[in-house]
């Protein structure tokens, strides 16, 4: 039986030669040779729908040289393929398609090179860069590009990866020897640390506070030029030195401003004297001479010995109060002068009257905070004992200052 593109002899089936192909079997008859004809007709109408499929997977596909391998694949496989129909047209439709893929890889692969060669060139100007942390991302960013470009000319693949991956590696070899260094120096410096806080024991040790102190002053300065540690190593010697070197100071102050011991008795008398001085100028009119007095008795205070006889109690407070009611003097004439520009030109009777009005708002103002505070205290408790410590402190200030107001209030009220 013949047929436009084979034939049945001897009971086989045979595709007619093509372009320089001999005669081949690609089969034999089964049931009938119409019925097996009709099968190897049907094979070729299937491999036509194969190739529009590609083609059509071709034109839709931006990427579209990514089908060059298989086209070449389905073109090879044609003469070999087993069917019954005209397989000229289709390889030659297969080998311009081919030609067309070819032509795009081809100026994709020149793309794909200059864009490299950019990205080389990014590299190189980044290689040396010691921004450790940024660079290394600009790298990681760099090195996604370059996967993400596709592949360039096989003659310069291998040059273009060794000089793109040579420069990558510069960086991060640089960077690691960097930490590497700053690894070793780490450990030099820890043991700076280290050496300063014996240092700091033995200065803490040493029965001379002023030499302790000066050795603490000197071995701070050394500590501040150290150079750096990780924080979780540093920490702990860090506690330990500056809590070695408060105390050094907090000695070298008490020794410094006891001056010569003072018998309890004497003390007791100094505190008395300062206390009627204080007391004179809380009486007094506000002014500049009365104002530095109280200054400089404050910081003849200060410097009185810290441990002081329980009797001195009493005479302590009695200077705060006097203090406050010095300060609070001169606060309220600036407040008066504030609200009333002719305040210094008025009478002493209207002065008096207005330094009364402002005294009343403040000491309600006071209290009424006071007041509010008493409040939440009861409806908010801590078993925190520096909270109750707090708590206290607070309400006692408040109520020195509504003392302190009250007492300039009746001083002010007897003047009338």
């Amino acid at each position: 039986m013949e047929h436009p593109y084979g034939y049945i002899k001897d009971n086989k089936v045979y595709l007619k030669g093509f372009l320089n192909q001999p005669d081949r079997v690609i089969g034999e008859v089964k049931e009938d040779e119409s019925s097996t004809i009709k099968y190897f007709e049907d094979r070729f109408a299937t491999l036509i729908e194969k190739i529009e499929a590609l083609k059509k997977d071709i034109d839709e596909n931006q990427n579209k040289g990514s089908f060059l391998m298989k086209l070449i694949h389905l073109k090879d496989s044609l003469l070999e393929y087993d069917a019954l129909g005209d397989f000229v047209p289709l390889i030659e439709d297969l080998e311009k398609i081919q030609i067309f893929l070819e032509e795009i890889i081809q100026k994709n692969r020149e793309r794909n090179l200059e864009i490299k060669r950019g990205l080389i060139l990014e590299a190189e100007a980044l290689k040396n860069d010691t921004d450790w942390k940024n660079t290394a991302e600009e790298f990681k960013n760099l090195k996604m590009r370059w996967i993400k470009t596709g592949p360039v000319e096989k003659e310069f693949e291998e040059e273009m990866e060794s000089t793109f991956n040579k420069t990558v590696d510069t960086f991060f070899e640089n960077r690691k020897h960097f930490f590497e260094g700053l690894a070793i120096a780490a450990e030099e410096n820890i043991k700076i640390y280290e050496q300063l806080v014996v240092q700091a024991r033995e200065a803490f040790d040493n029965p001379d506070a002023k030499k302790a102190f000066e050795i603490s002053k000197r071995i701070q300065k050394e500590w501040k030029a150290a150079g750096k540690v990780p924080a979780e190593k540093r920490q702990p010697l860090w506690d330990e030195f500056s809590k070695l070197n408060n105390r050094i100071f907090s000695r070298f102050r008490r020794t410094m401003e006891s001056g010569p011991q003072m018998k309890p008795w004497e003390l007791l008398k100094k505190m008395e004297s300062m206390t009627e001085e204080m007391k004179k100028l809380a009486k007094a009119e506000t002014n500049p001479d009365v104002i530095s007095s109280a200054k400089r008795l404050q910081a003849e205070w200060k410097k009185l010995p810290q441990r002081k006889p329980k009797e001195a109690n009493l005479i302590n407070r009695s200077f705060m109060f006097f203090s406050e009611v010095v300060f609070e003097k001169l606060f309220l004439d600036r407040l008066a002068n504030s609200k009333y520009s002719d305040f210094s030109k008025k009478e002493e009777t209207e002065r008096r009257k207005i330094k009364s009005s402002i005294l009343k708002d403040l000491i309600y103002r006071d209290e009424s905070e006071l007041n509010t505070i008493k409040e939440n205290s009861e409806n908010f408790r801590s078993n925190e004992p520096d909270f109750e410590i707090m708590l206290r402190r607070k309400i006692g200030a408040f109520k020195r200052k509504v003392d302190v107001k009250t007492h300039i209030l009746k001083e002010l009220s007897n003047k009338y």
